[in-house]
C-alpha cells in the first residue's frame, strides 16, 4: 500500500503558523503571478488555483497579498465568494471599505468595485470562489475613480491611508 493519497486528494497548505505569519502553499499546487498582463495596477500578489476542474462550474483559488500589497481594483459581471484564511487588511466592496480578519466572509456582487489591501506589517491570504468560465475584469476610468473618491473613505482606501488601523 502507498503512502500517497490517492489523485483526488491534495496535500494539506504547508507552514507552521499560518495564521500568524501568512504564507500557505499547497506542495501540489503552482505558486503563479497574480495576474497574467503585468500592467495591470496591484503589488506583491500570488495565487494558486486549488480547484479547476470541469465537474465544477467553478474554480477555487488562494491568494496572498504580502504586508503593504494590494490586488487590483476592478469590477466585472461575475460574482465572488472570498474567505480570509490568514493575515489582515481591509476590504473595498461597492461603496463599503472595512477591516478584514481570518474567518471574515466577503461577498463581491457582480459588477461591484472591489480590492483586497494587506496590512503594511502583515500578509493577507484569502481563498476565491468564482466562476471556471468568467468575463475578463474591467479597470476604473478617470470619472470611475473621480466618483469612487468622493466618498473620503474610499479615498482613504485608494491611497493607502488608514492601513494601519488594521490592529
Amino acid at each position: 500500500m502507498s503512502d500517497r493519497p490517492p489523485p483526488a486528494f491534495r496535500a494539506a497548505a504547508t507552514g507552521a503558523d499560518p495564521l500568524a505569519r501568512g504564507g500557505l502553499r499547497w506542495s501540489a499546487v503552482p505558486l503563479l503571478a497574480y495576474k497574467e498582463d503585468e500592467t495591470t495596477p496591484f503589488r506583491a500578489v500570488t495565487r494558486q488555483v486549488l480547484f479547476h476542474t470541469p465537474e465544477l462550474a467553478a474554480e477555487w483559488r488562494y491568494f496572498e497579498v504580502a504586508p503593504g500589497g494590494y490586488s487590483t481594483l476592478e469590477r466585472h459581471e461575475h460574482a465572488h465568494a472570498v474567505m480570509i484564511l490568514s493575515g489582515r487588511g481591509r476590504a473595498l466592496v461597492g461603496d463599503a471599505v472595512a477591516e478584514v480578519r481570518p474567518f471574515d466572509l466577503v461577498s463581491i456582487p457582480g459588477w461591484t468595485w472591489h480590492q483586497f489591501r494587506a496590512a503594511p506589517d502583515a500578509p493577507l491570504g484569502f481563498l476565491c470562489l468564482v466562476n471556471a468560465v468568467r468575463d475578463k475584469p474591467l479597470l476604473p476610468s478617470a470619472a470611475d475613480l473621480a466618483t469612487l473618491r468622493r466618498n473620503p473613505g474610499i479615498a482613504a482606501f485608494l491611497d493607502g491611508r488608514g492601513d494601519g488601523d488594521c490592529g
